[in-house]
Formats: C-alpha cells, structure tokens, sequence
C-alpha cells in the first residue's frame, strides 16, 4: 500500500497544480449552483433529488477531463517507461491514478456542494436520509466514471483521444437502458438494462441503499482498473 499511496500522493500534486482541475471543477460548481438554484426557486422543496439527477449528467460530460492526462501524458512524455520500470506493480500505478483522481473529485467537486445543504437548512426542514444516500451514491457515480477514464487514458498517448472515448463509453452506458427497452424481453434485454446507468442511482438519490446498485459500481470500477492494468503489462513486454 505504500506505493499506491506514493503514486497517489504524486497524481495529487500533479492534478492540483494543474489548470485543467480548476477549469473543470470552476464549470461543475457554476452548473451545479445554477441549476441548484433553477430547481429550488421552481419545486419550493428542502430536497437535493433534483439537484442530484442533474450532476449524473453534469459529471458525464467533464469526469472524462478529469483522467484524460493520468496515464495518456505519461506516455506522451515517457515518463510511463520509468514508472513501469520502477519497483511497482502495474496495478499499483493504476490504482494509486485512480485515487488521486478520486480524492480531487470529493474534494474539489463534492465537497463545495455541501453549502446546499445548509442553504436547504435555512429555508426549510430537508430529510438527512436521502441526502446523505444520495452523496454516497455520487461518490460511487464519480468513481465509476473516473475509472472508465483511467482506463481510456491507458489506451493512448492524445488525451483528447482519452476523453472521448470514455465519454462515449459513458454515453453508452447511459443509454443501455433505451437499447434494453428497443430489446424487448431476453438476455439481450437484461444485460443492456442491468448495466445502465440510470437504473443504479436512482434509488440513492430516494434514500435507499441497494446492494445491487453497490456491487454494480465496484464491478464497472474494478472491472475498469482491471483492463487499465493489462494494457499497462502488455507496455511492459513490448
């Protein structure tokens, strides 16, 4: 674990140094404030569900720009060579990228939100409950799709590249569940609706915590990470 936490601590810096955090967060928050306000003033309700629904989108669009340079840049620079010849396992560079993506996301992302829950406090009496389902259920959302990103970051050295091919991923997972329906019933049908998006969140942002919702986030993020590191290795033996 001490060189996840190195590479991770390494990425930290790298990413809060960086002007493309503070861009993408800087669009997140205007969004996230705007609509905040649109939902609250137009609903007349102590509630985050609204508000909630919208970063799924939100995050869609700008969690690509997050991972787009984690692992792309380093082989664009060369600097992957030495990392992977360094005394670290290839899952040890995956997954320490991974969480300095991740803590950058809570904190700068997530965490300047919270101001909305004391703006509903002020004016209103909000249910805990769903509230803190629904951030629970944000950190699983984001992770996903900053794994996705890790792994399409692995795949080239353009980050332009990398951020739209997650973004498609993404995309596609956010319409699996339109394919599931165009399906109608069968095998076909049941994979495409279990593996869409929107079927998983739901339920968080409602104040309930389903094991099925969980284990479908950690198998998209380990599932991702786990590709991420077989492209590392096959680097590795070229």
């Amino acid at each position: 674990m001490r060189n996840v936490w190195t590479i991770t601590s390494r990425e930290l810096k790298s990413l809060f140094v960086s002007p493309v955090a503070y861009v993408v967060s800087a669009l997140f928050l205007v969004a996230m404030g705007y609509l905040f306000s649109l939902i609250l003033i137009n609903s007349q309700e102590a509630s985050l569900r609204g508000t909630f629904q919208n970063m799924v989108f939100i995050l869609l669009l700008l969690a690509p720009a997050l991972t787009m340079k984690l692992l792309a840049d380093e082989q664009r620079m060369g600097t992957i060579e030495l990392l992977l010849t360094s005394p670290v396992h290839d899952w040890q560079v995956v997954v320490g990228k991974f969480l300095g993506s991740l803590i950058l996301f809570v904190v700068m992302f997530l965490g300047p939100t919270l101001y909305y829950v004391l703006i509903l406090n002020v004016f209103g009496q909000p249910d805990a409950g769903p509230i803190l389902t629904g951030y629970v259920g944000l950190v699983l959302l984001g992770a996903s799709f900053l794994a996705i990103g890790v792994f399409t970051s692995s795949l080239t050295q353009n980050q332009v590249i990398a951020y739209f091919a997650g973004l498609v991923i993404m995309i596609l997972l956010w319409i699996a569940d339109a394919g599931g329906n165009l399906a109608g019933f069968g095998l076909v049908s049941n994979v495409l609706s279990y593996i869409a998006i929107t079927r998983h969140y739901d339920a968080f942002f409602q104040g309930v915590i389903d094991t099925t919702d969980v284990v479908y986030s950690l198998s998209v993020i380990a599932t991702s990470l786990f590709l991420a590191t077989q492209v590392l290795q096959t680097r590795r033996w070229r």
